[in-house]
């Protein structure tokens, strides 16, 4: 368990997802509205960020999925998982709530997901292109582009997104 200010950074639970979802929603609308309209971003997360979505993700093995809990409300979350024989993680999620970043919660679910797979060598990660908030955190902490992918998240998504890593 790792703390960011008044958030402590904790293995999430059942009863988290509703906050997870809603967090999701708020994030991703706060960020994607202006680029693919806010139609298209409640397909998404209507899709991706379901409680079903977000409850496959729990039992899912080799993975970890966190929060940031205040006590009184979720300010960020995190899911990666180990491929490659836990040599490479695979970051799918790493969000905070707008009005919260800034604040180390985003370094402490970073730090959390790398401490998780201690015989990992690197950490990946997809973020849009037009995110430069992700962009400037990611290349902040270390993280180097290595591609691009036209299929960000889910296959046959559509979303084209760079492919990121840093060697752990």
């Amino acid at each position: 368990m790792r703390e960011a200010g008044p958030y402590f950074v904790r293995t999430a639970a059942r009863g988290d997802l509703p906050a997870v979802r809603a967090l999701l929603i708020e994030t991703w609308h706060d960020t994607y509205d202006s680029l693919y309209g806010a139609a298209r971003v409640a397909e998404i997360t209507d899709a991706w960020h379901s409680i079903a979505a977000l409850e496959t993700r729990l039992a899912k093995p080799n993975c970890e999925f966190v929060v940031a809990d205040s006590g009184e409300e979720i300010g960020g979350m995190a899911f990666a998982e180990a491929l490659d024989a836990g040599k490479t993680v695979m970051l799918h999620q790493l969000y905070v709530r707008p009005q919260r970043q800034g604040r180390g919660i985003g370094v402490a679910l970073l730090d959390e997901m790398e401490a998780c797979f201690p015989d990992a060598c690197q950490i990946r990660l997809e973020v849009e292109e037009a995110n430069g908030k992700a962009l400037a955190f990611y290349d902040a902490h270390g993280f180097a582009q290595i591609g691009r992918t036209e299929n960000c998240g889910e296959g046959g998504s559509g979303i084209p997104a760079l492919i990121y890593e840093k060697p752990l």
